[in-house]
């Protein structure tokens, strides 16, 4: 199974992976009863998650439910224990919208959850993250997980996020970091999707964040809190639930 995945997401385009994904693993789910694996998202036991990735697919990472990964399952549980979302209805901007949250986020907030992206056929506003398209101070929470490492220019993205973000708001920009380096590595001359493939780890990354990841957020403006939520979780639910264990979760404020 590790094997085909890792095939579709490398050579299939990942607007036809949004839009029919989810209905062939649905299906296979039914092979995986169980209730070693838990997914706090669509509230759902398993034997196991499926594997997930491109070039070295991670095990027991992809929710056969839901579809979220470690990442959204962290989020989730973040934004439950940590913050209202879930009591209050915050008007929401989700940049690039993971499939696993959308019913869920569209059924609690209604006409204040507003899904975007430049090419997702899951969005319903077309839009550049260089140039947002929405006025100062106008959400109350932005998620923009897994695409400044995308984007031409990163930093002015951030400031965008921050531009239409209330001051009484937060974002989460979460995205993908080596943990082994110090600093941010990108590099404008590696141009070949394969070469970009092995430095950035996909063909579509431009830069690979390190350690430094929330110093760049606060180069663009914002007031950045880090926060450990698998050391308030513990590591035996961490891990009955697929989180990723050294993540850290960076709450961006004006």
């Amino acid at each position: 199974m590790k094997y085909i995945i890792s095939w579709v997401l490398r050579f299939i385009p990942r607007k036809f992976i949004q839009l029919f994904a989810h209905r062939l693993i649905k299906i296979y789910s039914i092979f995986l009863t169980g209730n070693k694996v838990y997914c706090p998202v669509c509230d759902h036991s398993f034997r196991h998650f499926l594997p997930y990735g491109r070039l070295s697919p991670r095990e027991n990472a992809l929710c056969p439910s839901c579809l979220s990964l470690e990442r959204h399952r962290l989020m989730y549980l973040y934004l439950k224990n940590e913050t209202t979302f879930f009591t209050d209805k915050p008007k929401l901007l989700h940049i690039a919208p993971e499939y696993c949250f959308i019913e869920r986020f569209e059924k609690h907030l209604g006409d204040q959850y507003i899904t975007a992206d430049i090419e997702s056929p899951l969005a319903k506003v077309k839009m550049d993250l260089h140039d947002i398209p929405f006025e100062d101070n106008t959400f109350d929470a932005v998620f923009c997980n897994h695409v400044l490492e995308h984007v031409k220019d990163d930093v002015r993205c951030m400031q965008e996020i921050r531009r239409v973000l209330k001051p009484s708001g937060f974002a989460l920009c979460q995205s993908p970091q080596r943990y082994d380096l110090a600093t941010t590595y990108e590099d404008a001359s590696i141009t070949d999707p394969r070469e970009r493939e092995i430095h950035f780890l996909q063909d579509d990354h431009l830069r690979i964040y390190g350690r430094d990841y929330g110093t760049q957020l606060e180069k663009s403006g914002f007031t950045v809190e880090p926060v450990n939520l698998i050391e308030k979780l513990g590591l035996e639910e961490s891990q009955r639930m697929a989180l990723p264990l050294e993540e850290i979760i960076y709450v961006c404020r004006k």
